[in-house]
């Protein structure tokens, strides 16, 4: 019976976590769906957060590469004052990377709904 109680306990403390995370995730970025993204990326900074070799292979259009590898390094690269577009493959790292910049004092930042996965506009690569 113990076992149980402490299986229960374990699995109110994730569905908690969870809650708590996607709150914070809803104050901190702003989720646009494509025609939204497109609506006013061209106005902000564009940050793509994938790995270098992601990048290369294809990246929507005038956007930035900081993988978010780097992003602690590289953070102050993005203007505060300056809407903040992010995106990555899936959105699991533009969220982190949301929060991170909400921390910091950013408050327009946005990302791309479903991530670069997703996306069916115009695409460069270096291939």
């Amino acid at each position: 019976m113990t076992i149980l109680y402490t299986i229960l306990a374990i699995l109110v403390v994730i569905v908690a976590y969870v809650v708590i995370n996607s709150m914070r995730l809803k104050k901190a970025v702003t989720n646009l769906t494509q025609e939204q993204f497109i609506e006013g990326y061209r106005k902000a900074q564009l940050i793509d957060l994938r790995e270098p070799k992601e990048f290369e292979a294809g990246h929507i259009l005038g956007a930035r590469n900081i993988p978010m590898t780097q992003f602690n390094t590289r953070h102050k690269e993005i203007r505060p004052d300056l809407p903040v577009y992010l995106y990555c493959q899936n959105s699991g790292r533009s969220a982190r990377a949301a929060l991170s910049l909400k921390k910091k004092g950013y408050s327009q930042l946005y990302q791309l709904q479903g991530g670069f996965k997703t996306w069916t506009g115009k695409v460069k690569s270096k291939n």
